[in-house]
């Protein structure tokens, strides 16, 4: 996936190249045919134009069907839209016990949603929920309708589009789940704020909870610089605060600290790590190469302790003396194929070769995505709203879905869980505040007041969203 990304990536800037040479005669033209204040100001326009329509990472197209498949014994139903939008099951007996609805259906973008982002309002009320779609959609996606079942039943739901036209004909799927907050459960986040990001309202509910956080997430660390501090120091200080965050924001969200772990690795060095797993490698800004550095505030010991070496053998042992320690039933961690990010994919693996050192087995795996490839809008639209599936345009293994839905309590617990972490809180560049203004403006976008970086917007939503794989495939 991560190769896939950079290759749309590539795609990207050429065609944007390819788009500057072709409009580089057509400004001379204008300039000849015109006069030479021409072209300023139809660059300035150009440069508007694009940052409020154009400059979302979209490298798909937005006439592609979303491609998500599940188990064959998954249950699915045809359903009817009538003319208000009223969702009819055509008969169809809906279980009683159903947690997590989906709706496939085909969504076609009107002239105006080309230009503001189209969604979907589900139900009625207060209870209204909205979920956001590309601007020019024009093929089938995968609707959140969880929580919506008695008003499905009762043939009261009603789907009305804005900026966009919700086909007639679709398909609900649906999945029953057990309650896996009731479960042994184990966050794995490779970084600090992965758990909080993807899994705040599930980890705040469970019973039995323990959060291991992979990485010091150090690097990138230029706002502190402007501390006096050198590079290396800079980076130095995020990882110790980083580290920090990992054993005090889950308290917040009732975890004590005692089940809070922090290994203490070194971000973008897990898959050097497991190509030479005996062989340390430091961190790549901070050049520290110790990761005793951070463990101290960690309940217990750890076999990486003996010498701190940051290898690939020291991390799949501490992750084995954790499984055999915490005896999880449910692992919550990324999603191999849907988060690009290098240490996501890399905690995955790490985690299946501890279970093999370990003995211990989990029941199952919660996956999710806090990164995509080909969309980093999604979940789109403001914050407080569903979550509908994301992009899907090579298929996935085919898994179910377990949803977990969020009040507003725990909504507003969750936005100040993500306000405590401070690599959160850095202040927006002024090109993207720019950016942010002119969206605002022309493209009718909003984001929350809880915090200025885009988490807030894509994470604090009434819906966290988990694919279901259990070990044994």
């Amino acid at each position: 996936m991560e190769a896939r990304k950079q290759q749309l990536l590539r795609r990207h800037r050429r065609n944007k190249r390819i788009l500057m040479v072709v409009a580089l005669p057509i400004l001379v033209g204008l300039d000849w045919f015109g006069s030479w204040s021409t072209t300023p100001v139809v660059l300035l326009l150009a440069w508007i134009a694009h940052e409020a329509w154009f400059s979302d990472h979209l490298f798909y197209s937005p006439r592609d069907d979303y491609r998500h498949a599940f188990p064959p014994d998954s249950l699915s139903f045809p359903v009817l839209l009538d003319r208000k939008g009223l969702v009819s099951p055509n008969g169809a007996a809906l279980p009683d016990d159903a947690d997590t609805l989906v709706l496939a259906v085909h969504i076609r973008s009107g002239w105006l949603g080309r230009y503001l982002d189209p969604h979907v309002l589900i139900g009625e009320g207060e209870a209204q929920d909205r979920q956001d779609l590309e601007r020019g959609v024009n093929g089938v996606r995968f609707l959140n309708l969880s929580g919506c079942l008695p008003s499905l039943r009762s043939g009261q739901l009603r789907l009305r589009g804005r900026f966009c036209r919700v086909g007639r004909e679709a398909t609900l799927y649906c999945f029953n789940n057990p309650d896996y907050s009731r479960r042994r459960v184990m966050v794995l986040a490779p970084h600090a704020d992965d758990a909080e990001l993807a899994a705040f309202g599930l980890y705040s509910r469970s019973r039995e909870v323990s959060i291991v956080t992979l990485t010091q997430g150090e690097i990138e660390a230029d706002f502190y610089r402007r501390l006096g501090l050198s590079d290396a120091a800079a980076a130095r200080l995020k990882g110790r605060l980083r580290s920090w965050s990992s054993h005090t924001v889950p308290l917040w969200g009732g975890v004590e600290p005692s089940r809070c772990v922090h290994l203490g690795y070194y971000c973008m060095q897990l898959r050097h790590m497991e190509g030479e797993p005996n062989m340390p490698f430091a961190s790549r800004e901070s050049g520290d190469s110790d990761i005793r550095s951070v463990r101290r505030f960690n309940a217990m010991k750890l076999p990486a302790d003996a010498d701190g070496a940051p290898t690939w053998h020291n991390l799949t042992a501490d992750l084995a003396a954790l499984l055999k320690h915490f005896k999880p039933e449910v692992v919550v961690l990324p999603h191999p194929e849907l988060d690009p990010h290098p240490d996501h994919i890399q905690t995955g693996r790490a985690l299946l070769q501890a279970i093999e050192q370990s003995g211990w087995q989990p029941d199952v795996q919660l996956l999710y995505a806090n990164h995509l490839v080909d969309n980093d809008r999604w979940p789109m639209g403001p914050a407080g709203n569903g979550i509908a599936l994301p992009p899907c345009i090579e298929p996935l293994p085919a898994d179910k879905l377990w949803c977990l839905q969020l009040d507003d309590h725990v909504l507003l617990d969750k936005s100040q869980a993500l306000a405590m972490q401070h690599d959160l809180q850095t202040p927006l560049a002024f090109k993207k505040r720019l950016r942010r203004f002119i969206q605002w403006c022309l493209a009718a976008r909003r984001w929350p007041q809880a915090g200025e970086d885009e988490f807030f917007r894509k994470a604090v939503r009434r819906h966290e969203l988990f694919w279901v794989r259990p070990f044994d495939r």
